[in-house]
């Protein structure tokens, strides 16, 4: 297949960008084929080198490896998570085993361990500077973590343990965005759209004539349907068939029940974790991490679980009471949480989540996340037109610096389809090193907004405006990097550190600054008036107690499956009834993410016993807020300056604990994050 474009020596496109119109996927296959052949190929030459090992022969040759598979890699998954279907699942399901044994095969190579080896245990005498031997420290815990020391048995079974697991997580998250895609809830008869505002009405009439269904309306499983539905439907029949395919998304008999994966993958994990000298899979995922024990973890999580459990009693109780009062004859359940949380809102602050969107348009609220970025760190940007990208719904800018200078390429892909898995998140499909060069990133921000109706406007909610800011702060990660090493470019740190730059960014989106210059209503451009915006800000903690509930309960269950012993024999559904019995979870609270579509920890092991890691940032983010409070200048230079050398630009150069201490001063407690919260 000569016209492969991933077989060209480069890619002669505007910023080098990958030639989205020309991919197919009949040439993804071929393209990793070879990818994995030239890798194995350059992993020998250096494993087999006569000269003895020196920093460039080996760590800077091993970085430099893979070079077709990384390439053909970042635009495959990138396009199955955003953009799927049948073809690339099928590629997914069996490439995903291939790459695993792949990756086995390298970092159980015995000869080119015994060569990192060396320079390691040489390391204070090879004069490198502070980047190369973090890389060196990185890259020999990697292939130590991955069995390179382990005997030939040993090694052969944990290859085979991560060949397996690359099956199930594949599959399981297949099966979660198919139970997303096959379900719809087709509103037709009178009465269906009853307390449905605009537009949630014009986004389900829009997707139902996508769906060839043109005069009704279609409401999905994506959370920019399921949240507002909950919120405003009167409909109770309807809250509860829809809230109840949310929550068993991946618990549906048949083949996309994900129960059994589950349990396989648990008992493998802790398998592998005691084949390489560990405990539990908690003790090994958490030695590489800021925390490092799980009794930190735990700490953490008891602490903020309290209060906010206490809180959530306290506002299930006044949920009870405005139900009681309109003549409810029901005890509140999971599916009215939203709807008489909403008529709370109305109460105290005398305003509803509809009248605050009027004010959120997704252009502006992005001009807001730009202007924040300039303000902090001088970047500008600027739409780039008529770049061939893979959906009509991406869009593209190029990011420069003060002084002009090309700093990234940024792509935003804002709305919910049914080729998209669900959730939003930040990728690359190139990471800034320069190794190879002055190699700037190319990054993308995948949300999942409900596409409204043709002419109308895009309007957030204030939990969608903070989501955009936050994968926003995890893309100026990406594109703000400066580092020599792809080890450590960017987003290449601890997951229970990775969490700061994107929760701290979070904290601008409600600053009065920022409101005042971007929250515009959408008909008259009017400023959003002075007593709402106040609101808005008095609104900060409301209802903290069900967000702390809900994401707390996850963080539990995660840990308390993966610090089971092996051999760790699990039936899932009953674990995770029997764990959230023992913690009380209120009844009219579900998890943030049940057991069967945790794709965090179970579509990957990247967030396996680290869904703390939000609540561990968010101990992080809400202190280095502070930083900037006390100077009484959100944007000070000063602060700024410090955050983007030792946090947005640093990558993985610095330990985390030391990058945090050299921007702050000295680490932080959870004082901070419990006052945000308003759980004190």
């Amino acid at each position: 297949m000569f016209d492969n474009p991933f077989f060209a020596p480069s890619w002669n496109t505007p910023f080098e960008a990958p030639r989205f119109g020309e991919i197919k996927p009949a040439h993804y296959a071929p393209a990793f084929e070879k990818g994995l052949a030239e890798q194995i190929a350059e992993i020998e030459a250096i494993a087999n080198n006569p000269e003895p090992p020196t920093f460039e022969n080996t760590i800077v040759t091993f970085e430099k490896s893979g070079d077709l598979l990384h390439r053909v890699g970042r635009v495959f998954w990138n396009l199955s998570g955003s953009d799927t279907n049948d073809e690339l699942q099928k590629i997914e399901r069996d490439i995903s085993p291939k790459l695993a044994t792949h990756r086995s095969a390298i970092y159980m190579n015995g000869a080119l361990f015994a060569r990192i080896d060396r320079l390691f245990e040489s390391r204070d005498t090879l004069g490198l500077d502070g980047e190369q031997r973090r890389v060196l420290e990185l890259i020999h815990k990697d292939f130590v973590r991955s069995g390179a020391k382990l005997s030939e048995a040993a090694r052969a079974r944990v290859a085979e343990i991560s060949k397996r697991m690359a099956t199930l997580t594949t599959a399981f998250g297949q099966n979660v965005l198919k139970d997303e895609a096959d379900f719809t809830l087709v509103l037709e008869a009178p009465g269906d759209l009853a307390g449905l505002p605009e537009s949630l009405v014009a986004s389900a009439a829009a997707t139902a004539k996508a769906r060839g269904m043109e005069g009704k309306h279609v409401v999905t499983l994506s959370r920019s349907h399921v949240e507002p539905f909950l919120q405003f439907s009167t409909r109770r029949d309807l809250r509860e068939i829809l809230f109840d395919a949310w929550t068993k998304r991946g618990e549906r008999e048949g083949a996309t029940n994900n129960l059994g994966l589950i349990a396989e993958m648990v008992e493998l994990r802790a398998e592998r974790a005691k084949l390489l000298g560990y405990d539990t899979f908690a003790d090994y995922k958490l030695d590489n991490t800021m925390a490092k024990t799980a009794g930190a973890v735990r700490d953490l999580l008891d602490r903020v679980w309290a209060g906010g459990l206490s809180r959530a009693h306290a506002d299930r109780d006044e949920l009870q009471r405005i139900a009681d009062s309109e003549g409810a004859n029901f005890a509140i359940a999971a599916h009215d949480w939203r709807y008489y949380v909403e008529k709370l809102r109305n109460r105290k602050f005398d305003l509803d989540e509809g009248e605050v969107k009027a004010y959120f348009q997704l252009d502006n609220i992005r001009a807001a996340a730009f202007d924040v970025a300039n303000k902090l760190f001088g970047l500008g940007f600027n739409e780039v037109k008529g770049l061939d990208l893979y959906h009509p719904d991406a869009r593209a800018f190029e990011v420069m610096d003060k002084a002009g200078n090309p700093v990234a390429l940024f792509i935003a892909d804002d709305f919910a389809r049914p080729s998209k898995r669900s959730g939003a998140w930040m990728s690359n499909f190139r990471s800034q090193e320069k190794l190879r060069g002055n190699i700037r990133p190319i990054v993308v921000n995948v949300l999942n907004i409900a596409k409204p109706g043709e002419g109308q406007p895009v309007l957030l909610s204030l939990d969608e405006a903070r989501t955009l800011f936050h994968e926003f702060g995890h893309a100026l990660h990406g594109m703000l990097s400066d580092v020599t090493h792809p080890r450590i470019s960017g987003t290449s740190v601890p997951t229970d550190f990775v969490e700061l730059p994107s929760q701290l960014y979070e904290h601008w989106v409600l600053q009065p600054q920022v409101l005042e210059k971007f929250a515009r209503h959408h008909e008259t451009g009017a400023p959003m008036p002075e007593d709402l915006r106040e609101k808005v800000l008095a609104m900060r903690t409301f209802n903290q107690g069900f967000a702390t509930v809900e994401y707390c309960s996850s963080a539990y269950i995660d840990m308390d499956l993966h610090e089971l012993p092996a051999p760790a024999k699990v039936d899932p559904a009953k674990f995770e009834r029997d764990r959230l019995a023992a913690i009380d979870m209120p009844k009219e609270i579900v998890m943030r993410h049940r057991t069967p579509h945790f794709s965090h920890v179970f579509s990957g092991d990247h967030y396996a016993a680290g869904y703390y890691s939000y609540l561990w940032s968010e101990v992080l983010d809400a202190d280095a807020f502070n930083a900037f409070e006390e100077t009484g200048d959100i944007f000070d230079p000063g602060v700024a300056s410090r955050l983007k050398e030792f946090i947005y630009s640093a990558g993985g150069s610095r330990e985390p604990g030391e990058a945090y201490i050299a921007f702050r001063g000295r680490l932080p407690t959870p004082d901070a994050l419990m006052e945000k919260r308003g759980l004190v």
